[in-house]
């Protein structure tokens, strides 16, 4: 009976059923376990009726949790039911489980329909709001993520999820130089608050002022102790095509792409990226500017201090091609050495047009060393050094007077070229294809791939030339001319040209002599030019020989004389012998002209 004066009063007391935290109906149809007192459901009974205050934290035992709800028992008649997004937390988890203590804000508390409506999220968004205030008015910093871009900045969460709260964070107030938002979304840091307004719920905070603070007192104690000379670590900042920004410590000293290294370096980001953490020396310090001089490659000594020592010339060192231009390769001996292979030092016999016809870029080669200016840090290389000379082979191979056999690879004005080795051509002079015929160009006798002989004349190594002759191959018609043109000797030949100053004339093919004017004839004779033609028959006499200078003096004057004194000498003697007359006067006379005329 009293049991049923119980359920009466509690039907009377919520006509239409309480309401649980989902709003569902809590039953009042509950059995009473045999035995129990009656002052204990009494007190059930007053607790179920207790009293809430909206805006106000209660606390709960959390029941069960399930994927699309979480029971917690505040002690009211009926267990409150919450959905579980209000329980995600920062990774996608759920962030309570069954037995955990936790406080809800109650939004909502009808004592007529027992309604009762609690959260758990907004009951941490609330204390983070409250923590919020209190930061901004004490000007100290939250923590807090951006979590995504917008139009002007990023959005900067406050807090923890589920309880945390939407603050702006403008791109000026993101750090103290560019940045790019994308790289910094998701990273957690603590901000200023700037502007805080609750009823608004705007939030505007900043990243930069906290930066500047820490950069201002960083950069007063790196001058305090900057000194050049110094090695010191620093972060990379930026990096550019001249070289990379280095943060020493709230000052950025400047690293140029010279000083990061001994070497060849192709661009600042082969050596360092942003965020690298590197030791650098301190080239040169301005405190009043505050600019800083860094070198990476001054941590090492100057590979070129010794390199005289290391390189000698001659020696044959290994290197790889760093550069290939059109007058010829640099080599990489080691870091910070390279040296030169000149296009004319590639290749004893091939005519080259650009170096990369031998050697290319990442090429691995064998070179010698032909000189060291460390005054100048060069060093000269050869490439065709590495093997033997050619030249000094075909020197040995063929001596001065070997008669060797070729085939006419090239003809020009001035001579023929003939394959002698691969690469090397002999050359026959204009001059030395006859002794005899006058040639005016070599195509009059030979043509290309003509096979003919010649006799080698010179191989001259250093200027590598080797010269050869063909009319060598036959006696030179000189050596005899004193033998068969002896001075005193008449000569009859073909006058081949007239000058003002005397007549050529052909004794034999290749042997010419010259009649000067005045030996022309007894009188004095202005010109031969008129009196004389060419191919007219002329007779002479040898007066002077000069046949390594090939020339052979000629006179006609010479002959009339000759004459003249045989006939005086042959009539004197035939008036001798009848005593003395007017002819042997006269003969007398004439012969002491002749005397005086030859003194």
């Amino acid at each position: 009976m009293e049991m049923e004066k119980v359920e009466t009063q509690q039907q009377t007391a919520a006509p239409n059923g309480a309401a649980d935290a989902g709003g569902e109906q809590a039953s009042s149809q509950e059995p009473v376990e045999d035995g129990q007192d009656m002052g204990e459901l009494l007190d059930m009974f007053e607790e179920s009726f207790k009293s809430f205050q909206v805006g106000e934290y209660v606390e709960g035992v959390v029941v069960s949790v399930d994927k699309d709800h979480v029971m917690v028992d505040v002690g009211y008649k009926s267990e409150a039911q919450l959905p579980i997004r209000e329980f995600i937390g920062e990774d996608g988890e759920v962030v309570v489980s069954q037995g955990d203590t936790i406080n809800l804000l109650v939004e909502r508390f009808d004592v007529e329909d027992g309604e009762l409506r609690l959260s758990y999220a907004r009951g941490l968004r609330q204390k983070t709001w409250e923590e919020i205030q209190e930061a901004f008015e004490q000007e100290k910093p939250v923590k807090g993520t951006i979590v995504a871009k917008v139009k002007g900045g990023a959005t900067f969460l406050v807090g923890k999820r589920p309880g945390a709260v939407k603050a702006f964070l403008p791109f000026s107030q993101i750090d103290v130089r560019p940045v790019n938002i994308d790289n910094v979304i998701g990273q957690e840091m603590e901000c200023l608050i700037l502007k805080c307004n609750r009823k608004r719920e705007n939030i505007v905070v900043s990243r930069r002022v906290i930066l500047e603070k820490e950069l201002e007192q960083r950069r007063a104690e790196t001058l305090a102790s900057l000194e050049e000379g110094q090695v010191r670590e620093g972060v990379v900042k930026n990096v550019t095509d001249y070289g990379a920004f280095v943060d020493l410590g709230g000052i950025d000293g400047l690293l140029h792409v010279t000083d990061m290294s001994w070497g060849r370096v192709d661009h600042p980001s082969k050596v360092c990226s942003v965020g690298d953490t590197i030791k650098v020396k301190v080239l040169s310090f301005d405190p009043e500017k505050g600019k800083v001089s860094l070198g990476i490659k001054q941590l090492t000594e100057d590979p070129w201090l010794r390199a005289d020592e290391k390189y000698r010339v001659g020696e044959k060192v290994s290197g790889k091609v760093v550069s290939v231009t059109g007058y010829g390769a640099f080599v990489e001996l080691e870091e910070g050495v390279e040296g030169l292979i000149h296009i004319s030092e590639m290749s004893w016999t091939k005519k080259i047009k650009h170096p990369s016809q031998v050697v290319n870029v990442g090429d691995v080669v064998d070179v010698v060393v032909l000189g060291v200016d460390l005054e100048a840090r060069r060093i000269s290389l050869g490439l065709k050094q590495v093997q033997p000379n050619p030249w000094e082979v075909v020197k040995e191979k063929y001596p001065e007077g070997t008669v060797i056999e070729g085939t006419v690879k090239n003809i020009t004005d001035f001579g023929l070229f003939i394959g002698i080795e691969e690469g090397i051509d002999g050359l026959v002079h204009i001059s030395d294809l006859s002794w005899n015929k006058r040639i005016k160009h070599p195509n009059e006798l030979y043509k290309k791939g003509d096979t003919l002989q010649a006799v080698v004349l010179n191989v001259d190594v250093e200027k590598q030339r080797f010269s050869l002759g063909v009319k060598q191959l036959i006696p030179d018609p000189w050596d005899s001319v004193p033998e068969r043109y002896p001075v005193g000797s008449t000569v009859t030949g073909k006058i081949t040209n007239v000058t003002d100053f005397g007549v050529f004339v052909e004794l034999e093919d290749g042997v010419e002599g010259l009649i000067h004017v005045s030996e022309l004839g007894p009188g004095k004779i202005k010109t031969p030019v008129g009196q004389y033609e060419v191919g007219q028959e002329i007779e002479a006499k040898v007066i002077n020989l000069a046949p390594l200078e090939r020339r052979i003096g000629l006179s006609v004057k010479k002959i009339s004389e000759d004459e003249e004194q045989l006939y005086f000498k042959e009539y004197s003697s035939s008036g001798k012998q009848g005593g003395t007359t007017l002819g042997s006067l006269l003969q007398e006379e004439l012969l002491q002209k002749v005397k005086a005329k030859e003194e």
